[in-house]
């Protein structure tokens, strides 16, 4: 069993790094003050499972040790990934099982027999996973199984579903547990938490942020697209799940702070010269662009908004300026790059473009035929 995979659960050879997903920097390990003594250690197991276990044995345990922890039933094998004071910050962001009112228990430090059934039971969670799949479609339900995780010490598997409403799966239990002989427990989860399970790389090139930190799943709603003036495109803003990028949410806070003092930008603009209708805006920059109505949107006009509450606040008092003036406002969209451009030396059809030396082979060639059709001429002349 030494060739089982236990990469998705946080073991790899990097001894500064960790593989696991949702990883826990615990910047207090070089503070003298920062022991052990909290009594409460944070585990990991499968993918972005975590949970919180006390340590009543006062065991010397550091980042990486494998342990026996309580499970319902039996043990199960996890990993620890951290110790100390920030323990307590890391409940408030997970959830926390307990067992009549209290946290279970760390038994012991795993032992090689124990570390041994842990990884045999990694081993048939694939087969277990596309298995289950085909149960699941022989009954027509209505559902997809996502993952497997079995208990350390393979009495019990957790069966990880997505499914769009309730599923009666009580028919699916009894066959699975007989067909694996193990306790079955069915666990419902979203999309974005599959997508955190199985990991990947988001479009801005790193890695997926359900995926490395995020642990609580806020709802995210096309307002946020169009308080950051995006373009309501499904296909840009769904992310790897389906679902709304939850990096939406990041800036939009940001964006309605900016936008507090701003006139609407659904009233046009009344001049003498005719009627202005909202264009676009630079929120950050506090910039309006208007066009005159049934022009070509060309010649934009871009306004300050103080100058455009101004003009609003004309219009409804009946007045109208003479025309809108574009003010000394910057609106250059292209900046200096404050960094090394690599990107921009190279032009992206380079090699596409003919060398130097076929130039000049042509040009030798195209000066041979007129020369050949000068003598040809000449010979005709004097003939």
């Amino acid at each position: 069993m030494e060739n089982a995979d236990t990469v998705d659960r946080g073991v790899c050879t990097c001894s500064w790094v960790s593989c696991a997903k949702l990883h826990a920097t615990d910047w207090l390990s070089d503070v003298s003050d920062g022991g052990d003594d909290f009594g409460i250690v944070e585990v990991r197991f499968k993918n972005t499972r975590k949970d919180f276990f006390r340590n009543v044995n006062n065991l010397k345990l550091v980042s990486g040790d494998l342990v026996a922890v309580e499970a319902n039933p039996g043990h199960d094998i996890g990993i620890v990934s951290l110790t100390g004071e920030l323990v307590a910050e890391q409940m408030k962001k997970h959830k926390v099982t307990t067992v009549n009112g209290d946290l279970r228990k760390v038994y012991r430090l795993a032992r090689q027999m124990d570390i041994d059934k842990w990884k045999e039971a990694i081993s048939l969670e694939y087969e277990t996973m596309l298995e289950s799949r085909k149960i699941a479609n022989d009954l027509n339900l209505d559902m997809k199984i996502g993952d497997v995780e079995y208990q350390g010490d393979g009495t019990k598997a957790i069966f990880y579903y997505i499914a769009d409403g309730r599923v009666d799966f009580r028919e699916l239990i009894k066959v699975l547990a007989d067909t694996f002989h193990i306790r079955i427990e069915m666990k419902q989860i979203g999309a974005r938490q599959e997508a955190g399970r199985i990991g990947g790389i988001g479009p801005c090139g790193r890695e997926l942020c359900c995926a490395s930190w995020i642990s609580n799943f806020v709802s995210v709603t096309t307002n946020a697209a169009r308080y950051q003036e995006i373009s309501l495109n499904p296909q840009k803003l769904a992310g790897q799940c389906g679902k709304l990028k939850c990096c939406l949410n990041f800036e939009v806070d940001s964006y309605i702070d900016a936008q507090k003092d701003f006139p609407p930008s659904y009233i046009p603009l009344e001049t003498e010269f005719g009627t202005y209708q909202f264009f676009k805006s630079d929120i950050f920059k506090g910039v309006y662009w208007y066009s005159k109505k049934g022009d070509a949107p060309s010649g934009l006009v871009a306004l300050p908004v103080n100058t455009v509450k101004k003009i609003l606040a004309m219009n409804r008092a009946g007045k109208k300026p003479e025309k809108l003036v574009s003010e000394e406002v910057d609106v250059s969209q292209k900046g200096e790059d404050t960094f090394l451009n690599m990107v921009g030396q190279d032009d992206i059809d380079r090699f596409n473009k003919p060398t130097g030396k076929h130039r000049k082979k042509k040009r030798r060639k195209s000066g041979r035929t007129s020369n050949k059709r000068n003598s040809r001429t000449i010979k005709l002349n004097k003939g």
